[in-house]
């Protein structure tokens, strides 16, 4: 249980020996695109906790933001990251001015009001990965992909394998197939190597898919189980696993790379456990469909572990956290649309 935010960024920011043994064979500085987000204050702290205990202590980690929050850059700083105020969507700015590095995580998306936007999305999420390519072509990527290039299959099914064909719906997942796309032309064409992590859903207390149905539920207001089963993953794996898979990036073909938990979890079970930890019945309405968005990550546990905490104490976790009063950040999952409209 975490008593308060800095309890929780700390266990985020704690390395396995796993992490810290890859990252010790990791050569060069390390580039994160796109930090300023939901994931990126933990994952550059991570890093830089790993590699301080692999005795890579001269190894920089760069962390590019336009740092809207400039108290996040503080205390990255602070924690030995270097950060670096930048807009990476400035159609004048130059990529020439960010640091060179052989390893790049990019963390930058478009996904909430694509619908209204979709030039928008598709110049985020497919425009700016040309840019980086041609900027950093010898550089080892990981890129932050999404499990909605995926088409809703059956909930019976165990989801979708990294080969099962991709069939994205809507303009967000459109725009983030086509981010795959340039990632993985470079990698045929320029020999950089990349990994395209297909993430769904992380979990972090201050928000996710658990944090948005305890809310409902604690809340008295309806659960919508249209979408009837999700996906979902602690957040500090998912941040340990990005960082490792650049040892697995490859030139040529992309490595390709689902990253979720074991489990095809039902909603209403969920919702059920949140009712159980506030003594209430959670409510519900719409009408179960029997397909979802669904990732099997087989190969991201067989290659790096099952995840470190099981769903169920993520429930705990987060029924806690809401009991405490503690913040959320108020940007909703929308796990439940099925059209592809965000």
């Amino acid at each position: 249980m975490f008593t308060d935010e800095a309890a929780l960024e700390e266990r985020l920011a704690t390395p396995s020996p796993a992490l810290v043994a890859d990252l010790a064979r990791l050569d060069g500085d390390l580039l994160v695109l796109g930090a300023g987000g939901k994931m990126g204050p933990s994952l550059c702290r991570l890093a830089r906790r790993a590699l301080d205990a692999a005795g890579r202590t001269d190894t920089l980690v760069h962390a590019v933001s336009r740092w809207s929050d400039p108290a996040a850059a503080r205390e990255l700083a602070a924690d030995g990251v270097r950060t670096v105020a930048f807009d990476l969507m400035d159609p004048t700015a130059d990529l020439t001015d960010l640091p060179d590095a052989a390893n790049i995580v990019f963390m930058v998306g478009a996904k909430f009001g694509s619908a209204g936007a979709p030039s928008h999305a598709w110049a985020v999420n497919a425009a700016l990965p040309d840019r980086v390519v041609r900027r950093w072509p010898a550089a080892r990527i990981a890129a932050f992909s999404t499990g909605n290039v995926y088409p809703l299959v059956p909930v019976t099914s165990g989801g979708c394998t990294e080969e099962h064909p991709v069939g994205p719906v809507g303009e967000y997942a459109m725009s983030c197939l086509g981010r795959e796309r340039i990632f993985g032309h470079a990698a045929l064409t320029r020999g950089t190597r990349v990994a395209l992590i297909r993430l769904n859903y992380a979990v972090d207390l201050r928000y996710g898919v658990l944090a948005d149905l305890a809310v409902r539920v604690r809340t008295g207001g309806a659960v919508d189980v249209r979408t009837s089963a999700v996906n979902v993953v602690w957040q500090g794996y998912a941040n340990e696993v990005t960082l490792r898979s650049l040892l697995n990036a490859t030139a040529g073909e992309a490595f390709t790379l689902n990253l979720t938990g074991p489990e095809t979890a039902p909603v209403r079970r969920i919702a059920d456990w949140f009712g159980a930890e506030f003594d209430t019945a959670a409510v519900y309405e719409g009408e179960e469909s029997g397909t979802a968005l669904l990732s099997d990550a087989s190969r991201c546990h067989a290659l790096f572990g099952y995840p470190d905490v099981p769903l169920r104490t993520l429930v705990g976790w987060q029924a806690d956290w809401l009991r405490r009063g503690l913040p959320l950040s108020g940007k909703p999952t929308k796990f439940q649309v099925r059209d592809g409209r965000f």
